[in-house]
């Protein structure tokens, strides 16, 4: 009896380990047919989670709320067709119009396709978002690209409320990331947490804009909220709640990782160039676009261990 029930512990937990989806920002990787994006992933009944493929393979993430006022969209993607086939996508589970939209990032690939938002939609900005979008609308005009479609007026504070009629979310800006003007949704009564690009699920930090010691400060800051149970990202899979403070976890200690060995590498008075070439990324140089990534973490760190980057 014991040998059969030791049999049938471990037939359970083979089941449970293939059932399990790998851990990794690859839909190859982790199984999933490119065919089955873009996708919306329910996270409860008022609540979904957006996934699209971006170059060069790896998912873009929106957080869409449906209340009985309307819908909230949080980050759009990178044209205007892939966020027009968003909202299509919403239609299909909510007849009501998106009136609100928060710039979680002011990046392209969340922001570009912004002019196929409807007309009269409130957005919900950051100061330094706004400013970043000012700077990029007037480069896209000089170069005579598509103009950047931005908000005109930024949050008074670091959190704002928005009641959706029968659900509300809490927009918070708990420091400096990604971007500088990352703001992160909550929505209680979900006891979730959608991190935009805050949170990059086994995706190497992407650093172009980063500020490096305080984007760790601002993960610790969502981690400590105690009525979150599931942290949505910007980049990579949507996970079960459990998964997803530990994922959460784990790109926090690459953070620490990261910015470790570019203090390493100054400290042995290498050049840049030295560095990138030298660096050891240890596990993370198999995470998601190391090797494009990890050469622009290097410069950025750089500049904000000289003082630059402020």
């Amino acid at each position: 009896m014991r040998l059969a029930s030791l049999l049938v512990l471990i037939a359970a937990a083979t089941s449970l380990q293939a059932q399990s989806p790998v851990r990794t920002a690859d839909p190859a990787a982790r199984g999933i047919a490119l065919s089955e994006f873009p996708r919306l992933v329910k996270l409860s009944d008022k609540v979904y989670g957006y996934e699209e493929i971006r170059q060069p393979g790896f998912t873009t993430v929106s957080l869409i709320v449906i209340g009985r006022n309307g819908v909230l969209v949080a980050d759009g993607q990178g044209s205007v067709q892939a966020t027009q086939t968003m909202l299509d996508k919403v239609k299909t589970i909510s007849p009501l119009p998106v009136k609100w939209y928060v710039v979680g990032s002011d990046h392209g690939d969340h922001t570009a396709g912004n002019s196929a938002l409807p007309k009269d939609i409130q957005f919900v900005v950051h100061a330094n978002s706004l400013a970043q979008l000012k700077k990029d609308s007037a480069a896209a005009a000089a170069a005579n690209r598509p103009a950047v479609v931005m908000p005109t007026t930024a949050m008074t504070s670091d959190n704002q409320a928005i009641d959706l009629g029968g659900i509300s979310v809490r927009v918070r800006f708990l420091g400096r990331a990604h971007t500088g003007g990352d703001l992160l949704v909550e929505v209680p009564s979900e006891k979730l947490l959608f991190m935009s690009e805050a949170y990059l699920n086994r995706v190497f930090p992407a650093m172009r804009s980063a500020y490096g010691a305080e984007w760790v400060r601002t993960i610790d800051n969502a981690l400590a909220l105690k009525n979150v149970d599931r942290f949505i990202p910007g980049h990579g899979f949507i996970e079960e709640a459990k998964v997803s403070r530990e994922e959460l976890v784990a790109f926090r200690e690459s953070l620490v990782a990261v910015i470790a060995e570019v203090k390493r590498l100054k400290a042995a008075g290498l050049t840049i160039d030295q560095a990138i070439a030298q660096a050891n990324w240890g596990p993370y140089a198999k995470w998601f676009l190391a090797e494009q990534q990890s050469p622009i973490a290097i410069r950025r760190l750089w500049t904000e261990l000289d003082g630059a980057s402020k």
